[in-house]
């Protein structure tokens, strides 16, 4: 596969892996939909936004960069040009890894110390002596009172932050040597008009 193809393809991917990441995020904002706990009730992990900065902004660019260094633009017209886009390329990949590790880096502690919910009368975060175990536990579960089904919530949202992460880190390091290869070889594409 030409360095160029595969920008594209990578770079679509990402794109959609960071849509995936804004909406998930999105989604742990209100939990079972409801904004009633959002000002106060919403773990750290939440408010920290690692799937709307982290795998969702940072990850963007590197996509669209992506795209771009496998497309034929105007401005990048000619081997020079498509060099260029591809040392741009390297770069974003690099920035969009560091944002897919912080995603995958805060999605995880967010599925290992759990949500904030009330139990027994009290707002804490109940599962954070459990390292983690109250995953394989589902009768745990339901000892959350408010928000209702937060943990299911929270759980199914942060472990696809983590599935994506994992995907988007993959996906720049695939760009990130791709884009290197297309920067000192150039593209294999045949230019249009060349002679065969």
């Amino acid at each position: 596969m030409c360095t160029g193809k595969c920008a594209r393809f990578v770079g679509l991917s990402l794109i959609l892996l960071s849509l995936v990441c804004i909406v998930a995020n999105a989604l742990l904002l209100v939990p079972n939909g409801q904004t009633t706990w959002t000002k106060d009730h919403l773990s750290l992990q939440v408010w920290l936004m690692a799937g709307f900065i982290g795998g969702g902004l940072m990850v963007l660019c590197p996509g669209i960069s992506a795209v771009r260094a496998g497309g034929k633009g105007c401005c990048g017209a000619g081997c020079c040009g498509n060099r260029c886009r591809m040392l741009r390329s390297v770069f974003c990949s690099a920035f969009g890894m560091l944002g897919a590790i912080y995603c995958l880096s805060v999605s995880g502690a967010g599925l290992r110390i759990g949500p904030q919910c009330l139990k027994d009368g009290s707002w804490a975060y109940h599962f954070q002596q459990t390292a983690g175990s109250y995953l394989l536990n589902r009768t745990q579960w339901s000892s959350c009172v408010e928000p209702p089904g937060v943990v299911s919530w929270n759980v199914t949202l942060f472990s696809l932050l983590v599935a994506a992460s994992c995907l988007e880190i993959l996906l720049c390091g695939v760009q990130l040597v791709n884009a290197s290869i297309g920067v000192f070889c150039g593209d294999c594409r045949k230019k249009e008009g060349a002679p065969h």
